[in-house]
């Protein structure tokens, strides 16, 4: 078919389809579905759950961690060897069971498509299995439908379709026959049903364009197919830091393996020494804390309406730059509600006092009009009818008294010809619809005074407060009633004009303050939407957005480096596509932006697992789009984003907390292992380390995670996405604190071994016993640098307090015979007290330098 089906007459799509009225014959569907194939949606190679378990490996930093295992074994460290292989596979189960779950987005479309369908063949109709359509079939549509492939209208009876989880439309889309123009947007094409969208109203004819693959939620099914997972910052960083290790764990092995041996050194003390540096050098326990700290990061977001399905999401949030929302739902309450009312001159809010008796008198009928003339409940039904009944029940109006006080005796049926309906109510008849076509048939107006002529004058009020509301993007409707013994036929004249009722998808009333904080925070905040450009506009420039606005059809025309140039100062995208939403994203992320994306209909799915961070709803969401997301908020409300940002830099500070006293540690531990290792001493043997890094250094890492917030945690920009955890603060703080230890431990070495030719038990417990108690003095002035009050952690506390007594179990009972240590007297904590008060004022001035850097 040359032309798209949407911009020519139906007569000629059936040509081109070489269908008819009738529908296709059995030996053409036969023929057609071999050529076509099933209408479903075919999976792509999604991941097994074998290669999901496997992917958990892929990280340097665990592959150096397996490597030191090995090591561990081969000197025979076993215990060693097995706490390693303890952390990895207890990380590898963990990432497993949280990331199970994000291989399903194709099964969730396939659930979109009808079970069933009422099809047209040899001229007979019959329901049918939806995967055995073909392009050319004749199918029939009824409320309550779900569209079951891509079809252009032939017939149409009063038919709306929700196209919300396609378009992002917000209210059902009013069908037509009629050709549009070429490049309409999908949202606009009203000549068309889609496959996976849901018929609410009326009744209608088509013929088949499309089937699976071919249809456009199959266009986005192979989009997803294709997308594959981006890495978070963090997961990007700890690769980097990961080969930093390794690298730097071979070059010190390399250094001093061979010259130990020049200096005569037996080969097996060479190795344990080159084995010691290399548990050194890695914080084994790294991967364990990150990972649990990012658990408790998810908990924590859970109890805040934000439920997180990939681990590494939780971090990235702090490092997002740019927010690309959704309007529907997210930005606004997701439920049209009456605004704004008029009736002659006067405009009322519906919640306001209505002012004098006769005033209100007015306000009640236009509400009772808009209550009676309607076929929907609170509970279901259309939407702009559902805002008139919660209206009249806003301001006091039994509903239920309303219908037996006022019994319905007659109707006139909405149709998209008539673009109006009535209701009749024994001696009065009501009428609702297009304030252009209600208006034409009235004659007179309810005033202040009682019915008065409607004059050209009171014509032009009128149409002059009709183009207001519009231009606040209000959906309007105009009520009327007829007087005297009434039947149907009477309501298409005679009318008295009452009032206009002005709808919206109103916005949420703490978004406005959370996009402000965001936006405080250095976040752009963008509108990307499938909704018209006057709504759109209307919404933001409320909200505080900006102003800037590119349609869809203005993305079609532009290329990829255009995009780019424009996509930075645009403030709301407007009936956008979703390759639209695609390109936005890409366009952004070139521009070296970290993006979350939010979205809550299939047409945001691939946008969603390309961003940095996908964000669905969780209310109004869509299978295919939780499924396609790093994180789903359960109450749809961006104030959760901004809440979940602050959660996530919060994150990023514990977390470079505790790369900081880790990797300081190990920085001392390695420079001291090093050092004394030319002067012929192994002073900490691998156990030990081994117990400094997991039990010591990884019980408080651990409960770093659940430090408080600091006071300006929204007060700065993102983090730079290529600076990293390990940036140049970082590398002075860890270099800095670790010579301080190495210094201050190598002098209490040197002083205790007295010239000794071989390191003593009691000189290693005493360099053993001061590391331990020189990392947790460490972890407080990291915290102090991070300007976390010091009691502000209970967990913290604790924890220290349990590394404390179990260092002390290891020096004081039986526990010392595996780890080489003998108890210590007054004399010797005498000596650790003395490297303390040494060590403190060195820590805290690298922490004021690094300080004033960061300033």
């Amino acid at each position: 078919m040359g032309d798209l089906p949407y911009e020519l007459p139906w007569s000629r799509v059936l040509e081109a389809l070489d269908s008819s009225p009738d529908g296709l014959s059995s030996d053409e569907v036969q023929r057609r579905r071999e050529e076509y194939g099933e209408n479903d949606i075919v999976e792509g190679g999604g991941r097994s759950a074998v290669d999901i378990f496997v992917a958990q490996f892929d990280s340097v930093l665990i592959w150096v961690l397996i490597v030191a295992a090995v090591l561990s074994i081969w000197a025979g460290h076993t215990v060693d060897a097995v706490l390693i292989g303890i952390i990895v596979v207890a990380n590898g189960i963990f990432g497993f069971v949280q990331d199970y779950r994000a291989e399903r987005s194709l099964e969730s479309l396939r659930e979109m498509a009808a079970p069933t369908a009422t099809v047209r063949r040899n001229g007979d109709t019959s329901d049918v299995d939806a995967t055995a359509l073909v392009p050319g079939d004749i199918v029939i549509l009824r409320g309550g439908d779900v569209v079951p492939a891509d079809a252009r209208l032939l017939e149409e009876t009063d038919l709306e379709v929700d196209e919300a989880a396609l378009t992002g439309e917000s209210v059902p889309v009013s069908k037509s026959t009629a050709p549009v123009e070429p490049e309409t947007p999908l949202a606009e094409r009203t000549s068309m049903v889609y496959k996976g969208t849901n018929v609410t109203r009326g009744k209608g004819v088509a013929v088949i364009t499309e089937t699976g693959m071919e249809t456009a939620v199959g266009a986005i099914a192979r989009e997803l197919a294709t997308t594959e997972e981006t890495e978070t910052p963090l997961q990007t960083e700890l690769d980097q830091l990961g080969r930093m290790l390794g690298g730097g764990v071979l070059v010190l092995s390399a250094l001093v393996a061979p010259l130990l041996l020049l200096r005569g050194t037996a080969p097996i003390q060479a190795a344990l020494t080159a084995v010691s540096l290399a548990v050194a050098a890695i914080p084994e326990g790294l991967p364990a804390v990150v990972t649990l700290a990012l658990a408790l990061g998810v908990r924590r977001m859970s109890d805040e309406n934000a439920l997180v399905r990939r681990l590494p999401a939780v971090e990235a949030l702090g490092a997002v730059d740019v927010v690309c929302t959704d309007k529907t739902g997210t930005l606004t309450k997701g439920q049209m509600t009456v605004s704004r009312l008029w009736v002659n001159d006067m405009i009322l809010d519906v919640d306001g006092e209505a002012g004098d008796e006769q005033l209100a008198d007015r306000q009640a009928l236009l509400l009772r009009i808009g209550a009676l003339c309607n076929d929907a409940t609170l509970e279901e039904g259309d939407p702009t009818e559902q805002a008139l009944l919660e209206a009249a029940d806003r301001r006091g109006l039994d509903l239920e008294e309303l219908r037996d006080e006022y019994p319905r005796t007659g109707e006139v049926p909405f149709s998209s010809d008539r673009k109006w309906m009535g209701t009749v109510h024994d001696d009065v008849g009501y009428v609702k619809g297009a304030p252009e076509v209600v208006v034409d048939h009235c004659d007179r107006i309810l005033t202040a005074d009682g019915p008065v002529a409607l004059t050209d004058a009171r014509r032009d009020r009128i149409e002059t407060t009709i183009r207001e509301f519009g231009d606040d993007a209000l959906r309007v409707l105009a009520m009327a009633y007829h007087e005297g013994p009434t039947g149907p036929d009477d309501l298409a004249d005679g009318l008295t004009f009452v009032g206009l009722a002005g709808m919206i998808d109103p916005p949420r009333a703490e978004v406005a303050d959370a996009i402000a904080a965001t936006e405080h925070a250095g976040i752009d905040v963008k509108m990307v939407t499938g909704d018209n450009v006057r709504t759109a506009g209307a919404i933001a420039s409320g909200l505080g957005i900006g102003s800037e606005v590119l349609e869809g059809r203005e993305i079609e025309r532009m290329d990829d480096e255009g995009l780019r140039e424009r996509a930075e100062a645009v403030d709301v995208f407007a009936r956008t596509s979703p390759e639209h939403k695609v390109r936005i994203l890409r366009a952004l992320q070139d521009r070296g932006h970290n993006v979350a994306m939010t979205g809550d209909g299939v047409n945001d799915a691939p946008a969603l697992k390309n961003a940095d961070i996908g964000v669905a709803m969780g209310i109004r969401g869509t299978d295919v789009a939780r499924q396609a997301s790093d994180m789903v908020l359960l109450d749809d409300n961006y104030a959760t984003i901004e809440r979940a940002i602050e959660r996530g830099r919060t994150i990023f500070d514990n977390i470079w907390k505790f790369v900081a006293y880790l990797l300081s540690a190990n920085i001392g531990e390695v420079a001291l292992v090093f050092i004394a290792s030319l002067y012929g001493y192994l002073i900490l043997p691998a156990v030990q380390l081994l117990w400094i890094n997991l039990v010591t250094d990884g019980l408080p890492a651990l409960a770093l995670g659940s430090d408080p917030k600091s006071e300006d945690v929204m007060d700065r920009s993102p983090r730079d996405r290529e600076q990293g955890i390990i940036g140049r603060e970082m590398l002075v703080m860890i270099g800095g604190m670790g010579a301080v230890t190495t210094i201050v431990l190598l002098a209490l070495t040197f002083y205790t071994l007295e010239g000794a030719p071989a390191v003593t038990p009691r000189t290693m417990t005493l360099v053993f016993t001061g590391f331990v108690f020189l990392e947790l003095v460490g972890l407080y002035v990291i915290r102090w640098l991070r300007e976390t009050p010091i009691l502000s952690n209970s967990w913290l506390t604790a924890s220290v307090a349990v590394s404390i007594l179990l260092h002390l179990s290891v020096l004081y009972t039986p526990l010392s015979e595996y780890f080489g240590t003998v108890p210590l007297d007054v004399t010797d904590w005498g000596l650790i007290a003395a490297v303390l008060a040494v060590c403190l004022p060195g820590y805290l001035g690298v922490a004021v330098l690094v300080r004033r850097m960061q300033d």
